[in-house]
């Protein structure tokens, strides 16, 4: 009996921290993207989520990251075909994706070992 009472005395010493509930605050804001008179398509421009429309590409780059994402891009298109190839089995498919992949990596290594080589 005593070790109950212990055990319920020392059970009520505890402290006690309630739960409140998280209600993110969320905020509407509605706009048309035209923020002023003297510049026609706002602050971003006219293509704000895609900054590389019409070819433009960020001039910073290096030759070679510029082989690299061009690698990239062009492994990345082929990938996506291989995978929704419904001609294939999953099996050829999943071969023909991990293929795809190794040759994107030896032709990333070979522009890399490339372009030191010629330190261009």
């Amino acid at each position: 009996m005593l070790i109950i009472g212990g055990f319920a005395y020392s059970a009520s010493a505890q402290k006690i921290y309630p739960v409140r509930p998280y209600y993110p605050r969320t905020h509407v804001v509605v706009t048309s993207r035209f923020y002023g008179p003297y510049y026609p398509y706002g602050y971003f421009g006219p293509f704000y989520p895609y900054p590389y429309t019409l070819g433009y590409r960020p001039t910073h780059e290096t030759k070679l990251e510029r082989k690299i994402a061009d690698i990239q891009a062009d492994y990345k298109d082929r990938i996506w075909s291989a995978r929704h190839d419904n001609t294939l089995s999953r099996s050829e498919r999943r071969a023909t994706v991990h293929q795809l992949k190794h040759e994107r990596d030896l032709a990333i290594a070979d522009a890399k070992k490339n372009y030191y080589k010629t330190g261009a």
